[in-house]
């Protein structure tokens, strides 16, 4: 994806959909480091806001991870949304719910368990 003279641009767009596609395809493994920002705005001529904005848009779709100082890098899917650091504040805030949600219902198993062998003690021999 260099430019050349007279072609139009990549928009951030442009660029998220390729990093996608490399993502989807495996030829960008997990755990790999994404092209620096600055560079990549350099090589494709673009703005860096361009080049951040189509990270933005990959790392909300739960793809990449930015991570400050040090890059952004391809994301493990086998690593539950929202646990890594540098993930989208948006799985963040669903993992927190999740986890809540989950243990509110860990402790209605419980109540629920215990209503029944109570109940279970207390009623009479079928005839």
């Amino acid at each position: 994806m260099t430019p050349s003279s007279g072609a139009p641009k990549p928009t951030a767009k442009d660029i998220a959909a390729r990093y996608r596609k490399e993502i989807a395809s495996g030829e960008r493994e997990p755990g790999s480091r994404m092209p620096a920002a600055r560079q990549l705005a350099k090589e494709l001529g673009v703005q860096l806001m361009t080049v951040q904005s189509a990270y933005n848009q990959l790392r909300d779709e739960g793809l990449v991870l930015s991570q400050q100082g040090r890059g952004t890098f391809v994301r493990d899917p086998a690593a539950p949304l929202g646990t890594e650091p540098g993930s989208s504040p948006a799985y963040v805030a669903i993992a927190e719910q999740l986890n809540s949600i989950h243990n509110t219902l860990r402790l209605l198993d419980e109540r629920l368990n215990r209503l029944e062998r109570f109940v279970g003690d207390a009623a009479p021999p079928a005839p």
